[in-house]
């Protein structure tokens, strides 16, 4: 999705000089569209992260609107500080773009799993959290949000192919979009690992287990209005999110359900603790950490059964 992001950026930067795109020495065959036809508004600042946030502060605090571009990790974890005390505590419009995701990047080891991402993000008060399920909501959510006053974080996947059925593409900003309607119980995904939602629903249904499926890609300003009557409507929530499973969507659940004092059983599946140097393809870590819809589907059933 990270394609169709940049696709439409160039295009919102053509028509607005104001948006500048900065990358620490990432993105090749990527970025270059961008900086082709858009070459006064691209910076490569080098291996330098903490800098280009410290930059895009700056930029941004003299009328423009910068977003930066790293793998998740680098984009957030790296800058951390530089984010809060920058952007947000100056309610500024910089824009972080994270690429990969959870495992995305799995064959290049541990430090490129982004895990805790949204989580310390979230923790960040007028900081917006965008975390689109496909390609096509990567470039609706572009152009939902490009132009908020505040800092928004963009995680996007790698993925240029997947579609989830029923989504069409469609964001709102403080919403939650339901691609598939059930009876029994529901699943709540974030991100590129939404296929596997969908797949864990199917699976289900062929033992006679009606699965709705709903689409956080809005983490922050949380959906809450959207969740409480959705959560209000099962007795059984999964939530499944490539991150550990402490800090973004199970969490942001289980808080909805506390606070409004909701009557439905939480199931986070997600990542519990990390992988110990071991590295491999995006579909063998997601097996390995019980994220994979397989995994999902099992955990539904053992519930079900009584058995978890």
């Amino acid at each position: 999705m990270r394609d169709t992001f940049i696709k439409t950026l160039t295009e919102l930067a053509a028509a607005d000089e104001r948006i500048l795109l900065l990358t620490a020495d990432l993105g090749y065959t990527v970025l270059e569209k961008f900086a082709d036809r858009n070459p006064k508004q691209f910076f490569n600042v080098g291996v330098a992260e903490q800098n280009m946030l410290g930059l895009a502060t700056g930029l941004a605090e003299s009328g423009f609107i910068p977003f930066v571009y790293s793998i998740a990790t680098f984009a957030t974890l790296r800058t951390y500080e530089f984010i809060r005390n920058g952007p947000v505590l100056h309610h500024l419009p910089v824009r972080i773009v994270g690429v990969g995701g959870g495992f995305e990047y799995g064959s290049a080891g541990p430090t490129h799993h982004a895990l805790e991402d949204v989580g310390v993000l979230r923790m960040q008060p007028g900081l917006e959290i965008v975390a689109p399920a496909d390609f096509q909501q990567a470039g609706n959510a572009l152009k939902a949000t490009w132009n908020h006053k505040g800092p928004v974080y963009y995680r996007l996947g790698k993925n240029e192919k997947a579609l989830v059925p029923g989504l069409n593409g469609e964001f709102r900003a403080g919403r939650i979009e339901i691609v598939r309607e059930g009876t029994d119980m529901v699943i709540l995904s974030m991100g590129g690992i939404t296929p596997e939602a969908c797949k864990a629903a199917i699976l289900l249904e062929e033992e006679g287990i009606s699965a709705c499926v709903a689409v956080v890609a809005s983490v922050s300003p949380s959906p809450m209005d959207d969740l409480v009557s959705l959560l209000e409507r099962f007795q059984l929530a999964v939530t499944l999110e490539a991150h550990y499973r402490t800090g973004a969507l199970g969490s942001l659940v289980s808080e909805v359900i506390a606070d409004n004092g909701i009557s439905c059983r939480v199931k986070r599946c997600g990542v519990q603790e990390h992988s110990n140097g071991i590295s491999g393809t995006e579909g063998y870590l997601n097996s390995l950490h019980g994220i994979s819809g397989a995994a999902v589907a099992d955990a539904v059933r053992g519930i079900m059964a009584g058995t978890k």
